[in-house]
């Protein structure tokens, strides 16, 4: 064994040590050396199990607060989003009439939702009532092409989120990095549709996020899409 230098303490930090021991056990640093200092004490043959498992907890520990920081800044990312959307439908409520509802869709509500396009995308009818311009008329069979992208088989009713595409920058109207397609089940008499947003951030719409707040809004845009081509 190597003995330990005698190193008197100071005698203020050594009452405030008895004072308060606990302040050593706060500090990861202090205590990993007074480990490191026991095992040199005990010499290279003799394992010291506590300090190993110090070691072990300590990892944990670091785990854990890796784990919570995320939950917190998933939680955060969530409450905000949750608050952009309820703006955003709002806004769609606040319409007086379709061209209203419409025409707010690229100039109000995109900004609200902070995505840089956001279109209507209604397959052509004869039924179908005559539209303002910012909405993008499609042959039929189109909007089941644009979802499948590439695909053997469409993706039904689903939301899809993935990076912007060749085949969809026409329908945008630019280039972008990421897009979500939010389709629109309008009913019985009334031609398929499809609600396209854009943003220039390619992680924005990633096909691992959550679409529940998205789906939200798709079913207030119906809603009101329905009510406005009633009135």
């Amino acid at each position: 064994m190597t003995d330990l230098p005698k190193t008197p303490l100071d005698p203020a930090l050594r009452d405030r040590l008895l004072a308060d021991p606990g302040a050593i056990l706060a500090d990861r640093d202090l205590m990993r050396a007074l480990v490191a200092a026991r095992e040199d004490q005990a010499g290279a043959n003799v394992i010291d199990i506590r300090g190993r498992a110090m070691e072990a907890l300590e990892t944990r520990l670091d785990r854990l607060e890796t784990t919570h920081e995320s939950v917190i800044a998933a939680a955060y990312d969530n409450q905000s989003g949750m608050a952009v959307v309820h703006r955003a439908v709002l806004g769609l409520l606040e319409s007086a009439d379709l061209d209203e509802f419409l025409g707010a869709l690229q100039t109000d509500i995109a900004p609200l939702l902070r995505i840089e396009t956001l279109r209507l995308i209604v397959e052509a009818d004869p039924a179908l009532p005559p539209l303002p311009r910012d909405v993008a008329t499609v042959p039929q069979g189109t909007i089941d092409l644009v979802i499948a992208a590439g695909r053997r088989a469409p993706r039904g009713n689903d939301i899809v989120l993935r990076e912007a595409m060749a085949l969809t920058r026409p329908l945008h109207g630019r280039s972008l990095g990421s897009e979500a397609l939010l389709p629109l089940d309008l009913g019985t008499g009334h031609p398929q549709a499809l609600l396209l947003m854009g943003s220039a951030d390619p992680t924005r719409f990633m096909p691992a996020h959550g679409t529940d707040l998205l789906r939200f809004f798709a079913q207030v845009f119906r809603l009101v899409l329905l009510a406005r081509l009633r009135a």
